[in-house]
C-alpha cells in the first residue's frame, strides 16, 4: 500500500469517525430544537459549506479547459452543451435525491430521540444490507454472502431492538426504516451520479432537503430563534461536519482507495455512534445488545464481500 492509498484510507476513516459523532449531535440537539428544525438548519448549513468547493471547482475545470475539446474549439459551438447539461442533471438528480433525504433523514431524527445514539448508528448502517438485497426486484442475481448478511442482520436486530417483552421501541422502527429510506436514497444516487457532477448533487439535495425540513417545522413545529441558538454547537456540527466536511472528504480519498475497502472503512461509522454514545452521553448497551451489535457489523462486513459465482 503506497503513502497515497494510505492516507486516502485514513480520510475515509476521519469521515466514518465524523458521521459516528454526528449520531451524538443529533441527539443533543434534540433536546432543544424538534426534528424538522435540526434538519432544515443542517442541510441548509451543509449545502451552504459545499458552495465554496463547487466555486473552486469550476474554476479549476475553467482553468483546464473544460468544454473545449482536442481541436481546440468549444463543444457549444458544435452543439455539445456537455458542461450545461451536467449542471442541469445535477440539479434535477440533487432535487430527487434531496426529497428522498429529507423523508430518510426525518425518519433518523424522530428515531434518535427515541433510543440510543449505538443502536441508531448499527440500525441505519443496514442499508449496506438492504442495497444489494433491493436487487431482487430490479432482477438482480443476489450473491450467496448477501443472504447470509440478511440471516445475520436479522438475528442482531432482534437481539438489539427486541426487549423482554418482545416488544420493539418506536425509535428503533423509525431508525429501520431510515435505513430502508436510505437505501433507495442510494440507488437514486447510483442513477443520477453518472450524468453529473457529484458534489452539484450534493449541494443541490442539501439545499432541498433543508428547505423542505423548513417548511414542515413552520407548518408542524414551533421553531423558536432562542432554541435554535441555544442548539448552535451540535446543529454547526451536523451541517459542517457531517454534511460539508464528512462528504467532501468521502469525494477526495474515494478517487484512490478500491471501493469495497472504502465501504468497509466507511462502515466503522456504526462502530463510532457505538463508541460516542458512551464516551459522550454516558449511554451504555446490555450483553445482549452488544452481541446484536456484533452480528449487525458482521453482517454489514460480510454484504460488502465482491460477489463470487455462486448466486441464488
Amino acid at each position: 500500500m503506497n503513502r497515497t492509498s494510505m492516507g486516502s484510507n485514513l480520510l475515509l476513516g476521519l469521515a466514518a469517525l465524523i458521521w459516528g459523532v454526528a449520531f451524538v449531535a443529533q441527539s443533543v440537539g434534540m433536546e432543544y430544537v424538534e426534528p424538522f428544525t435540526f434538519n432544515g438548519c443542517r442541510f441548509l448549513i451543509g449545502g451552504a459549506v459545499l458552495l465554496p468547493l463547487i466555486w473552486a471547482m469550476s474554476g479549476r475545470r475553467q482553468a483546464l479547459g473544460e468544454g473545449v475539446d482536442g481541436h481546440g474549439k468549444n463543444q457549444t459551438e458544435k452543439g455539445m452543451d456537455q458542461p450545461g447539461q451536467r449542471r442541469r442533471a445535477g440539479i434535477l438528480g440533487g432535487i430527487i435525491c434531496g426529497v428522498v433525504l429529507f423523508v430518510a433523514s426525518s425518519f433518523q431524527q424522530f428515531g434518535v430521540a427515541e433510543t440510543t445514539v449505538g443502536k441508531a448508528g448499527f440500525i441505519t448502517a443496514l442499508y449496506i444490507v438492504i442495497v444489494p438485497l433491493l436487487g431482487v426486484f430490479l432482477k438482480k442475481k443476489i450473491p450467496w454472502s448477501v443472504w447470509l448478511s440478511v440471516a445475520l442482520a436479522t438475528m442482531g436486530m432482534y437481539l438489539l431492538c427486541m426487549t423482554e417483552g418482545l416488544k420493539i421501541s418506536r425509535g428503533d422502527v423509525y431508525v429501520f426504516l431510515c435505513a430502508v429510506c436510505f437505501s433507495f436514497h442510494i440507488l437514486v444516487i447510483d442513477c443520477v451520479s453518472p450524468k453529473a457532477d457529484g458534489v452539484v448533487i450534493s449541494c443541490v439535495q442539501f439545499f432541498t432537503a433543508g428547505l423542505i425540513s423548513t417548511v414542515a417545522a413552520l407548518v408542524f413545529e414551533s421553531p423558536r430563534i432562542s432554541s435554535i441558538g441555544a442548539a448552535w454547537a451540535p446543529v454547526l456540527y451536523a451541517g459542517v461536519m457531517s454534511c460539508g466536511v464528512g462528504y467532501t472528504l468521502q469525494v477526495v480519498a474515494q478517487k484512490n482507495t478500491d471501493p469495497v475497502l472504502a465501504s468497509l472503512i466507511l462502515s466503522l461509522e456504526s462502530a463510532f455512534s457505538l463508541l460516542a454514545g458512551w464516551v459522550i452521553l454516558g449511554q451504555k448497551l446490555s450483553p445482549k445488545e452488544l452481541s446484536g451489535c456484533v452480528l449487525v457489523f458482521g453482517a454489514i462486513i460480510l454484504a460488502q464481500i465482491p460477489a463470487g459465482r455462486k448466486t441464488v
